[in-house]
């Protein structure tokens, strides 16, 4: 992940750039669209071009491919699945589109990038993965997009885990708290709807602190018990009062094969914070601290010190020798969230261009459906422990895995 600076790779003559084609433009339609536009300034990728844009509505999409850099736009995604020149489709609309579009990509040949979560559902997460290996054994690649593995300090901290800095890690505490939805009056959108969004804060922020303490840690959940409650059972909307049908706040607790424990918060009415991720990692020998809202910084206590020279340092992530940071400014220029979707952008070019899978994987985010999932059925049935265990391939997945 040291990546040195560096300049728009080259393909061999007469290889044509990769067609790219992306699928959404709304709020991460944008942050994926300015990665896209930036990531061949900074590091060595495979030539591409962004050569369409997909969207219901065909004034305000033609708006934003004009704004984004597209050359053209659509609001018919299967005519770009059907396009020859299109090579990578990323899919940044809502989650119940995710498993239909990903799959008719997979299956045309088309590289995917998938927003996270992977799928409104376990039996869509597990079609998707499904048509991602079928597409992989064909060299066809797919990603799912939790940018947050590519801050340079979290990739950092994923380095000193590995190389035993913290020893052996007994608990993680990971808390997304968020307070866009604390005013009751705060209008109706497809998030606050089961059908289209799948679940609330549960699969939109935790399903990124779970991804964490996966990612940090190289491990697996092996018990799940939960909680969810919705504060705000209905807000205004296009036919008036509308009922909210999926969660405000979410708990769980997760153990892990290595017998570590983590407790996981997530919430869109914790008034007062705006897009905080919180992440705590105690280990016997040490322990790290992150939060999304200092994301250049690193909190780092070496137990294996002496005590009276103990204490939590401040590890400034800017130095060309940190994970990314080499690409970007000189040391001591911090950079911000919108980078993470560059480096995601990097990582999976590169990996397309090099015939390996992308990281993660379309099963690493079926292993964060299936904690969803988990935690969902201890919430409903009030249960103390759900194995994960419990959670396979189910029979509802083979229609799906043939295309949609």
């Amino acid at each position: 992940m040291h990546q040195p600076e560096s300049t728009h790779g080259q393909h061999p003559l007469g290889q044509r750039p990769l067609g790219v084609a992306m699928i959404g433009y709304a709020f991460m339609g944008k942050a994926h669209s300015h990665a896209w536009r930036n990531v061949a300034s900074y590091f060595d990728v495979p030539a591409f071009e962004q050569r369409a844009l997909a969207g219901r509505d065909p004034d305000g999409v033609a708006a934003a491919a004009k704004r984004y850099g597209w050359a053209e736009s659509c609001t018919d995604w299967r005519s770009i699945i059907a396009r020859d020149d299109i090579d990578i489709v990323d899919i940044c609309a809502p989650g119940f589109l995710h498993a239909e579009i990903a799959i008719a990509a997979l299956d045309a040949g088309k590289h995917v990038l998938v927003e996270k979560p992977l799928a409104n559902t376990l039996a869509e997460a597990e079609a998707m993965a499904a048509a991602a290996h079928r597409a992989q054994s064909r060299g066809v690649q797919s990603m799912i997009g939790f940018n947050y593995r590519r801050v340079p300090a979290l990739a950092l901290a994923r380095e000193l885990i590995t190389e035993g800095r913290l020893g052996t890690i007994r608990h993680v505490r990971a808390a997304y708290l968020q307070d866009w939805l604390v005013d009751p009056e705060t209008p109706m959108t497809w998030r606050l709807n089961k059908d289209t969004a799948g679940s609330g804060a549960l699969g939109d922020i935790a399903s990124h602190a779970i991804d964490q303490v996966l990612f940090l840690l190289a491990d697996r959940v092996t018990e799940a018990s939960g909680r969810l409650h919705t504060f705000t059972s209905h807000r205004p909307g296009a036919r008036g009062l509308e009922e909210v049908t999926v969660d405000d706040a979410a708990w769980a607790m997760l153990t892990l094969a290595s017998g570590a424990i983590a407790s996981i918060e997530a919430s869109r009415v914790a008034t007062g914070q705006k897009n905080s991720l919180k992440l705590e990692i105690y280990g016997d020998k040490g322990s790290l601290l992150f939060d999304l809202e200092n994301l250049n910084e690193l909190g780092f206590l070496d137990a294996t010190l002496p005590v009276r020279e103990q204490g939590f340092r401040r590890i400034l992530v800017n130095e060309p020798e940190h994970p990314y940071i080499g690409a970007w400014w000189p040391p001591g220029h911090v950079i911000g969230w919108e980078h993470t979707f560059t480096h995601e952008i990097r990582d999976f070019l590169v990996a397309v261009d090099a015939g390996t899978q992308p990281s993660p994987s379309f099963e690493d985010g079926l292993a964060v459906q299936r904690v969803l999932a988990a935690v969902e059925q201890s919430a409903a049935t009030k249960s103390l422990v759900v194995q994960l265990d419990d959670f396979h391939t189910s029979a509802a997945t083979a229609d799906l895995s043939e295309g949609a």
